[in-house]
């Protein structure tokens, strides 16, 4: 049927147009509208969908929490050598103030590495994962992605969203008043949640998968 009738792409009545991979059968929670019964008179309703375990029929094999955990730590690495690269390259343009030494020395070297941290932090998880359909390097690493349960697509806004917003500034103001423990609970969550997702993933409907 043709776009005039009112259908769009991934409409269950559009055609050869099929919901993406992560959506069919309905398999994530908060998906919608594929494994629902149709209305009354309207053929009768729809076949039920067998248990299909994880990998098997179009659904992605969810990460495991062992290669998250490997993932973020060499994230971590690579922004950290990023921010001291930055940091660099800033001293060699002459952009850092030069002092006699001491505490001034100190402060101005630690604003620095500051604002050359928050740049490569704040640019490489969204950079990326916007042009690799949810990967980062540490993810490329160990084979996972990261995507939206909606099907929607991996943007750099929604990258940051998740990455910056949720995951490092709502978890780290929380964790500043918990003592940490929602940073801990946050790492921990997947390992008892029957879909592995991280706390930060439940905010903005992510799972992160094997590729």
């Amino acid at each position: 049927m043709s776009e005039r009738g009112g259908l769009t792409p991934g409409d269950p009545l559009g055609g050869s147009s099929s919901p993406p991979a992560e959506r069919e059968g309905g398999l994530w929670s908060g998906s919608q509208g594929y494994t629902s019964p149709a209305p009354p008179g309207a053929g009768g309703p729809a076949p039920s969908m067998p248990s299909l375990p994880p990998g098997l029929a179009g659904r992605p094999a969810l990460a495991s929490w062992g290669s998250r955990v490997i993932a973020q730590i060499v994230d971590g690495i690579i922004i950290a050598l990023g921010a001291l690269v930055l940091f660099a390259i800033l001293a060699a343009l002459g952009l850092t103030v030069d002092t006699d030494g001491g505490a001034a020395a100190f402060i101005v070297t630690a604003f620095f590495g500051v604002i050359a941290f928050s740049i490569v932090a704040l640019l490489y998880a969204p950079i990326l994962m916007s042009r690799t359909n949810g990967q980062t390097l540490g993810r490329m690493v160990v084979n996972i992605r990261v995507i939206r349960a909606d099907g929607g697509p991996m943007t750099f806004w929604f990258a940051a969203l998740r990455e910056i917003v949720v995951k490092s500034l709502l978890v780290g103001v929380v964790s500043s008043f918990t003592f940490g423990l929602s940073w801990l609970l946050d790492i921990l969550w997947p390992l008892w949640d029957e879909e592995n997702r991280a706390l930060h993933d439940f905010v903005v409907n992510t799972r992160v998968i094997k590729t």
